[in-house]
């Protein structure tokens, strides 16, 4: 029976999870979900594990495929399922998270594994050539740095064979082209430690490199209707309580500095700074729309575990534009902005390009009304 590919990775997280547990005993498991590329499972372990330890998991895992398991679905009350699981603190937690009467369970072989599933019939549908066991991190239980600290170990895990070598080598072509790699190689920028992690020194040729592209972006900008904003690079903490980022996003926002007995926050976004710029001056509806754009410099605390080169840092230049425009004009200017974008990307080389929609936060601000029109004008 042909199975989706995240049934298929769910199941093997399963089935490494069993594994391990056999492999050594004493541990705990956590949570193991199906990801983009494959799966990870979360443990706590008696010892611990490296990268040499997967051949030996990797072999039992096979074994276990090999023995034809079926993967069992049970329904259990909330005091059952403690009683399962009494050994198991991370999954006892789980369970007093969920409502009594609802709580499945999946057992395969001599495991069993709170979820809600779904998974294969039995582990005779996964390939035992399809997945690999790719690394091993550290995690928060539940990303709550104050909880205890738990060995993630990812895998990667595809329908065939043939599609995880494809994968692979597509991994071995991205390694060479790690943006962290060809920075050192070209001498185009570098991170250093020990003056702060996930902040980027750009030398003199990521420096012309820079000012070329932000040159070209500019001159598209200006073509396209745009005008181009400078702003701060701190405010008073009552630009961000009014703004709403200390109410939603303080977590991501770099601790104040005291200047004259106020707090002042450097800017994690230019949000603000725009609409203080557009509240300056008195505007007619003929004025509209107004296209702002400003390459802003921004900075956020990122946790030091998700750094990685240019791809994730705590200092950026940020391509960001606000548009002010009458209701009546939603709609077309959100088909503006999606060509203007297109057409950017395409100059740039991006040729296969995945859009994510964001809507309505649950912690939103503003009236219901706006909101409605602007999703309706996106659909």
């Amino acid at each position: 029976m042909n199975h989706p590919v995240q049934t298929i990775r769910h199941s093997l997280s399963h089935v490494m999870a069993e594994a391990v547990v056999k492999l050594y005993p004493g541990t705990r498991v956590a949570i193991g979900p199906a990801i983009d590329d494959g799966f990870y499972y979360d443990f706590q372990l008696p010892a611990p594990i490296q990268p040499a330890d997967f051949p030996a998991i990797e072999k039992e895992m096979r074994r276990i495929i090999s023995a034809n398991a079926p993967f069992k679905r049970s329904e259990v009350s909330k005091a059952e399922a403690k009683a399962m699981f009494a050994d198991e603190p991370f999954k006892l937690e789980l369970i007093d998270g969920l409502e009594d009467g609802t709580i499945s369970v999946y057992e395969q072989g001599v495991f069993r594994d709170l979820c809600r599933g779904p998974h294969v019939d039995s582990t005779r549908d996964l390939r035992p050539d399809s997945f690999k066991l790719r690394s091993v991190a550290g995690a928060y239980w539940r990303g709550d740095e104050k909880r205890p600290m738990l060995t993630r170990i990812y895998a990667y895990a595809f329908g065939s064979k043939a599609e995880l070598e494809a994968h692979l080598k597509m991994l071995e072509e991205a390694e060479r082209r790690d943006n962290r790699k060809l920075g050192k190689e070209l001498g185009l920028f570098s991170v250093h430690e020990e003056a702060g992690p996930g902040l980027i020194y750009w030398h003199p040729k990521g420096g012309r490199f820079r000012v070329e592209l932000e040159n070209w972006w500019r001159d598209e900008h200006y073509k396209n209707g745009y005008e181009i904003l400078f702003s701060p690079h701190i405010g008073k903490s009552w630009l961000w309580e009014t703004s709403g980022h200390l109410g939603f996003y303080k977590e991501n926002m770099y601790s104040p500095m005291k200047v004259d007995e106020d707090d002042y926050y450097i800017k994690p976004m230019n949000c603000p700074f725009h609409i203080m710029m557009y509240k300056n001056d008195t505007h007619s509806y003929r004025d509209l729309p107004l296209r702002w754009a400003e390459l802003g410099t921004v900075y956020r605390y990122e946790r030091s575990g998700v750094l990685h080169g240019l791809m994730r840092v705590r200092g950026f230049t940020q391509d960001d534009a606000h548009i002010i425009c009458t209701p009546e004009q939603v709609e077309d200017e959100i088909a503006e902005v999606l060509r203007f974008s297109l057409s950017m990307w395409k100059t740039l080389g991006f040729k296969e390009i995945k859009a994510y929609l964001a809507t309505k936060p649950e912690g939103s601000v503003g009236e219901t009304s706006r909101w409605d029109q602007a999703l309706e004008s996106l659909r």
